[in-house]
């Protein structure tokens, strides 16, 4: 016998591909109904973000494991670009600062990752975003609350209501899926909704200087 060549009692676990297509099926559910219900909220969040950001705003975006490559994600079509060109904007990925992460992992303990990063560069006005599909990472609450304490508005990507995350954030978006991986794939297409709503604002926006100065010129001085 092949040492080398599986049990012959080893199956594949979905011979007819009947695992895929029920993926595909529960992905395709939870689209639909994120689409039907969270569309509304992606688009107030582009335009809100827009506003943020454009006026020399920052977002603050953090996730554990497969949640912090989506905010990655997010923070990177900002800085970059998603579809069309345009001016880059202050988005910070706080997971992607492996030293100060590390650092404050073991100083403090992993719980105060997030939260210690979001005191320090967190303003008044400015986005937290935080995506966790269980909505129960004790780091990701304790930034939600740091970010509540300094002035910003938090917001959540998590996966079923309820959840800690979901209460402690000012608005969420619930992906209805009981598979890790879907509510992970559903997020992704819920950045893209969120960048092309950001997009689609800025657009709108006027372009810097537009706006008509009122100059007049009283004892000598321009106001």
């Amino acid at each position: 016998m092949d040492p080398y060549s599986p049990p012959t009692s080893v199956q594949p676990v979905s011979p007819s591909g009947t695992g895929i297509r029920d993926h595909c099926t529960s992905l395709l559910t939870a689209l639909e109904v994120m689409c039907r219900d969270g569309a509304d909220l992606l688009e107030r969040w582009g335009t809100a973000l827009a506003g943020v950001l454009g006026d020399g705003g920052r977002l603050l975006a953090a996730g554990n494991g497969g949640s912090a490559a989506q905010a990655q994600h997010l923070t990177a079509e900002l800085v970059g670009r998603y579809r069309r060109e345009r001016p880059p904007f202050s988005a910070i990925a706080l997971h992607a600062e492996t030293s100060t992460v590390t650092a404050i992992g073991n100083d403090y303990g992993y719980e105060q990752v997030f939260a210690r990063q979001v005191t320090a560069h967190g303003r008044p006005g400015d986005v937290l975003m935080l995506l966790s599909t269980s909505g129960r990472s004790d780091n990701l609450l304790s930034a939600a609350a740091a970010a509540r304490s300094c002035g910003m508005r938090v917001w959540a990507l998590t996966g079923r209501a309820p959840n800690p995350l979901a209460r402690a954030a000012d608005e969420v978006l619930c992906v209805d899926a009981g598979s890790t991986a879907t509510v992970q794939e559903a997020h992704l297409v819920a950045v893209h909704l969120l960048c092309e709503a950001f997009d689609t604002s800025l657009e709108r926006l006027p372009a810097p200087g537009a706006a008509v100065r009122r100059v007049r010129v009283a004892d000598g001085r321009l106001s």
